[in-house]
């Protein structure tokens, strides 16, 4: 059984009427397992400044949503993020220099990354007319760009970098630069949702690359593929296979001394160089010569 009270959002007002509950309950009034639960108002001065088509719910007024979160908006200082769960597609704006929590900008339930449904989603808010930039995982970029998806020939947006052309990943630097992402030319599906110049690649999954194809490079019978296995247990085989590592497992291992001393020494150079990439390129602080740390990346990568 529930008992059901309305609230404001005063938390004085939520103990008063906690205490009268336990009142209530006091003169065996209510069952003793009753749940005393509360109604929250504080989403009634954005009720109007949201609409619902559907499944999808979107804000159709963003300079109101800010001025009554009591945010100086700027389009310059907020960046567009997408992302989905199993059981959702959300769409926020997040804050340059993280200082203000996100902005829920549309929410799709039971949806997928998929191109139709960030169509919906971006089309209900009129996300071209705003000046937003894009900081997104390298799939949801791939989406907005209308890139074809899984082992393509060309699946840059920036340049026709041939990916089936392994011998010179890491020698060729000069590939042609895109002029024109036209349907059905070079891995190109339709016509694209963002503008390339407003795209802008993420760091951590630019590191979760630079890990994965640092393990596939790795001596397959040495000890430092051993040690990984050893240390995170939990991770299936499936994903060693695949040289799936998370942020998290990247920062642990790049504590860890004793991985360092198990790699043989084109491993070694290799993974001291990428954590030089990660701290002086790719992280809160470019170095001054941050040309020859990744210069250094690609030499090692490329004896690996």
């Amino acid at each position: 059984m529930y008992f059901w009270m309305l609230n404001s959002n005063m938390f004085p007002e939520s103990l008063y009427h906690l205490h009268l509950s336990l009142q209530v309950k006091g003169w065996n009034l209510l069952h003793q397992d009753t749940k005393v639960c509360f109604y929250r108002g504080r989403h009634e001065e954005f009720k109007d400044l949201f609409s619902q088509e559907d499944s999808v719910v979107f804000c159709n007024d963003i300079s109101s949503v800010m001025e009554v979160l009591g945010h100086e908006y700027n389009p310059d200082q907020w960046r567009l993020s997408i992302d989905s769960s199993e059981v959702s597609l959300k769409v926020v704006l997040l804050h340059n220099g993280n200082k203000f929590p996100s902005v829920p900008l549309a929410h799709a339930a039971n949806t997928k990354e998929s191109y139709e449904s960030m169509k919906l989603l971006l089309g209900n808010f009129k996300c071209d007319e705003f000046k937003w930039k894009s900081y997104d995982d390298l799939k949801v970029e791939a989406l907005l760009l209308v890139m074809q998806l899984g082992y393509t020939k060309y699946c840059c947006f920036l340049c026709e970098w041939n990916i089936r052309d392994k011998k010179n990943h890491y020698a060729n630097k000069l590939w042609p630069k895109r002029t024109s992402l036209t349907p059905g030319t070079k891995n190109v599906v339709s016509l694209p949702l963002f503008l390339p110049e407003k795209i802008f690649l993420p760091p951590l999954h630019i590191n979760l690359g630079f890990m994965k194809n640092f393990v596939k490079g790795m001596d397959k019978t040495g000890r430092g593929l051993e040690y990984l296995k050893n240390k995170f247990p939990n991770v299936s085989d499936a994903k060693i296979k695949e040289d799936i590592f998370i942020g998290p497992q990247i920062r642990e291992l790049m504590q860890d001394k004793q991985f360092c001393e198990d790699l043989n020494e084109t491993g070694r150079k290799a993974w001291l160089s990428f954590e030089a990439i990660c701290k002086d390129f790719l992280g809160n602080h470019k170095a001054a010569k941050y040309q020859d740390v990744v210069q250094d990346l690609l030499t090692s990568y490329k004896a690996m």
